[in-house]
């Protein structure tokens, strides 16, 4: 009963749409109850399956060339052409319609974004975050070599007010990748790094934080893509990226 309280905010809490302070309390609070971590694991991932299912629905290059034949036949007179016109227009309407309520045509910077705060809420509402656990980026680096098809850097950050925690692998829909969490005045914030062709389209990081009560920092470097996210500061989510963006091998 204890629960119940905060189980009526699950659905607002995965979806970015509490206020900060909310946000933190309800992080705290997941750590320590193993039954709402549960339930808001559940959630994430049958959000993630309503997605990828959606996807199966999305009109098809053969059903548009199928309206547009039909829109090519002859004309008979002019109100039978009008109205077949008018036919084939609301059928391609509905289509858009539902496609739009699915979810499909979202575009693919939203979806992303979407994905990666799924992950880092996912990995907030873990028992075990992390695979590798050490502070040493010596020791978490070499622990993804043969796991994920790239290499990448870490910063060192051991002369700055962040702590790595470790790190784990990760995916974004069939695309494997590294997941690092790091820690700043008791805020938790997760690096993804992916490679690039995981992701399609431009991308811009100050519209997400409209949309999401995360920070989000993401950009493109050595063919890899990066997201720096968590309900830390924007100063401190681009602190931490400028770390990762200037550090060398």
């Amino acid at each position: 009963m204890l629960c119940e309280s905060w189980k009526a905010k699950l659905d607002t809490y995965l979806d970015g749409e509490l206020p900060s302070e909310e946000m933190r309390a309800f992080d705290t609070h997941v750590h320590s109850c193993s039954s709402c971590a549960a339930d808001a694991l559940a959630r994430v991932q049958m959000k993630r399956g309503i997605q990828a299912a959606g996807k199966r629905f999305a009109p098809t290059s053969e059903f548009r060339r199928r309206v547009q034949g039909k829109i090519a036949t002859k004309p008979q007179r002019s109100f039978r052409l009008t109205w077949v016109f008018a036919a084939a227009i609301a059928i391609l309407a509905v289509a858009s319609l539902l496609t739009t309520y699915l979810g499909v045509q979202r575009s693919q910077r939203e979806q992303a974004y979407s994905e990666i705060a799924d992950l880092h809420v996912a990995a907030l509402a873990s028992s075990s975050r992390v695979d590798v656990v050490s502070t040493d980026r010596h020791t978490v680096k070499p622990w993804f070599q043969g796991k994920i098809p790239f290499a990448f850097d870490l910063p060192e950050v051991q002369n700055s007010e962040f702590t790595l925690l470790g790190g784990r692998m990760t995916y974004a829909g069939q695309s494997p990748g590294a997941h690092l969490i790091y820690t700043v005045r008791k805020h938790e914030i997760s690096v993804f790094v992916f490679q690039e062709g995981a992701f399609r389209g431009r991308w811009d990081s100050s519209s997400a934080t409209k949309e999401l009560s995360f920070n989000i920092a993401t950009w493109n470097q050595g063919g890899l893509r990066y997201f720096v996210i968590g309900d830390a500061s924007a100063a401190d989510i681009n602190n931490l990226a400028k770390l990762f963006k200037t550090t060398r091998s």
